[in-house]
């Protein structure tokens, strides 16, 4: 006895996905640092300020400087102007300035902005449709 196979000619459409919102909250955190250079801190290649040296913003003493992270930035205001990113690099344990025309007694302000407290929700999801399957025959 043969086989009777029946054969289905079919078109469908693809689901279509409407609405829906994402809301992102970005919180950024901005922590301030003031040192004053001492004759101890300018060498003659560059300025190096320790850690130990600065304050932050509640007058409180500072061991280590933040670890900056891909979403971190740093500002660096010499005499309250501020100065090319280029000129300086921030460690945990000092800011090196990449300059010798200071003196003792300039004050040096160091900002340090962060991006890392971001949180994402679905606050109206999508609604998404049913292919539609159509058999010809």
């Amino acid at each position: 006895m043969p086989v009777v196979k029946p054969v289905f000619n079919a078109v469908s459409t693809a689901p279509v996905a409407s609405g829906g919102e994402v809301t992102t909250t970005v919180t950024p955190t901005v922590t301030r640092y003031f040192a004053t250079l001492t004759a101890g801190m300018i060498s003659e290649t560059d300025t190096t300020i320790p850690a130990a040296s600065f304050v932050d913003d509640a007058d409180g003493p500072v061991t280590d400087l933040p670890t900056l992270t891909g979403s971190d930035y740093f500002n660096v205001y010499i005499n309250g102007v501020m100065q090319q990113a280029s000129l300086s690099t921030l460690s945990t344990a000092s800011l090196v300035l990449d300059t010798t025309d200071l003196f003792a007694g300039i004050p040096v302000q160091l900002e340090i902005g962060s991006f890392g407290d971001v949180t994402s929700a679905i606050t109206t999801p999508q609604t998404i449709s049913a292919p539609e399957i159509t058999i010809l025959t």
